[in-house]
């Protein structure tokens, strides 16, 4: 019977030349700059439903902050995940390929991951200039809803900036596996 082999874990400042060391640096920093923001978020909801429920006096416009909050952080990891090859992937189907094809199909999905980050990037943009310029303010707290809109920009411009590099990489990887083997 065979034993699976338990390979020690990759640091991955350690696989990438300096402007992917770069990159990851700050992909990472925004994703606990998320990471901070959502910890806040469930101090300020802790707050506010136990002072709704004990004292009748909850924070005013919880909802709305949780929902610009909450958007904004949660744009924060898609690019350090990508980076460091957390996405969900299916390999039932390519475990038994070469790994030449398997990098070439990574290469393939990281540029998809790039496109779709620069379009959502772009939208996100352009919506938040939309609501920016009609004036859109929250209900309750009257917030400048472009705001919001505006902070989730760098996340997706990183994610985009994350899948073009990884594509790259998966491509150098598999010219590198096609001449070895």
């Amino acid at each position: 019977m065979l034993e699976p082999v338990i390979q020690a874990p990759v640091d991955p400042m350690t696989q990438f030349g300096p402007g992917g060391r770069g990159l990851l640096l700050a992909t990472k920093y925004l994703a606990i700059a998320g990471g901070l923001v959502f910890v806040v978020l469930v101090v300020m909801s802790l707050v506010s439903i136990t002072g709704r429920k004990l004292f009748s006096w909850p924070v005013p416009g919880d909802v709305e902050v949780l929902q610009m909050c909450a958007a904004f952080a949660s744009s924060c990891f898609f690019a350090y995940s990508h980076m460091i090859n957390g996405d969900v992937k299916v390999d039932f189907f390519t475990n038994h390929l070469a790994p030449r094809k398997v990098e070439a199909m990574d290469a393939f999905g990281s540029l998809l991951v790039g496109l779709f980050g620069a379009l959502i990037a772009w939208r996100t943009l352009a919506g938040a200039i939309g609501v920016k310029e009609a004036g859109e303010t929250s209900a309750i707290l009257g917030w400048p809803v472009w705001i919001a809109q505006g902070l989730m920009v760098p996340g997706f411009a990183l994610l985009a900036a994350a899948g073009f590099y990884m594509a790259l990489r998966h491509v150098r990887n598999a010219m590198r596996a096609g001449r070895s083997g």
